[in-house]
């Protein structure tokens, strides 16, 4: 299938995981594909963030699959540096954004709510909800002006249910929701959807470090032991997603099949918010 020929994708937090993915599967269906991530650690997340090697590699295999790439360090808190690479990156690829991948977030940081150090609330606030906000600021006038556009925004299981411990990841993917709800309602006479893909965990550095080892089991804060406690959760039996598996469901929501589709927050977790 080919449903993203001649299509301009925008994706951001694409320097690996669910982002790299979301851009070689755009790519493989004919689009060409600009990527951003920050490229630098935060202060209160406990795994490393996406270098620029890691960035540079997404931006090569775009161009192995035959599409044009853009790639750019980009701190979605940044509305000035978010701006200047969405201008860019259209300008680079033909004048037009038809795709936005809303991707870039944090998580793992975690604290109970009533000793959580305002930063690390603040941190992922700023960059799970601010800066969905503010990318699909700088990318909106693009999709208007063409009465035609396409908005994916990466929420989570943690937006339908509670999650001891990550009370600042869990209302930012609640507070997702009413964002997209109110954009789907702004800018649907403009021809312009906006959803949400939902996942459970996903095997990326996100969930796959010594953190939330420790959550999981203090005693035996291994991975192994978190995947035996996560397939329990799971009417499939498996611990975790692939990204690929998130890609799929965002290439659908970001293909005109989807066209009637604006509003939704569709889960892809494997029955974990099911009982």
């Amino acid at each position: 299938m080919n449903r993203f020929e001649g299509k301009t994708v925008l994706i951001t937090g694409a320097g690996r995981g669910q982002g790299r993915s979301h851009a070689l599967g755009f790519a493989r269906e004919g689009a060409d594909v600009a990527v951003c991530d920050i490229c630098q650690d935060a202060a209160t997340i406990p795994y490393e963030l996406s270098s620029r090697a890691d960035l540079d590699e997404t931006v090569r295999l775009i161009e192995a699959e035959g599409r044009k790439a853009v790639g750019g360090v980009v701190d979605v808190r940044n509305y000035a540096q978010l701006k200047e690479f969405t201008d860019r990156a259209v300008a680079e690829l033909g004048g037009k954004l038809d795709v936005l991948c809303c991707n870039a977030g944090v998580f793992a940081s975690a604290a109970t709510l009533d000793v959580m150090p305002e930063e690390m609330w603040d941190e992922m606030i700023d960059t799970n909800v601010k800066g969905v906000w503010l990318t699909c600021k700088a990318a909106l006038p693009h999709m208007m002006a063409r009465k035609y556009g396409r908005i994916v925004v990466t929420g989570s299981t943690a937006g339908h249910i509670g999650a001891p411990n990550f009370g600042h990841y869990t209302a930012s993917k609640h507070a997702l929701d009413g964002l997209v709800k109110t954009l789907a309602w702004e800018q649907g006479a403009n021809g312009i959807t906006v959803n949400i893909v939902a996942p459970t965990g996903v095997g990326t550095r996100m969930i796959l470090n010594d953190t939330l080892y420790g959550i999981f089991d203090a005693a035996n804060p291994t991975k192994e032991r978190m995947s035996e406690m996560l397939a329990g959760t799971h009417a499939s039996g498996v611990p975790w997603l692939e990204p690929e598996d998130v890609t799929k469901v965002v290439l659908f929501l970001a293909s005109d099949d989807a066209a009637r589709m604006t509003a939704a927050n569709v889960k892809v977790d494997m029955g974990y918010t099911a009982l």
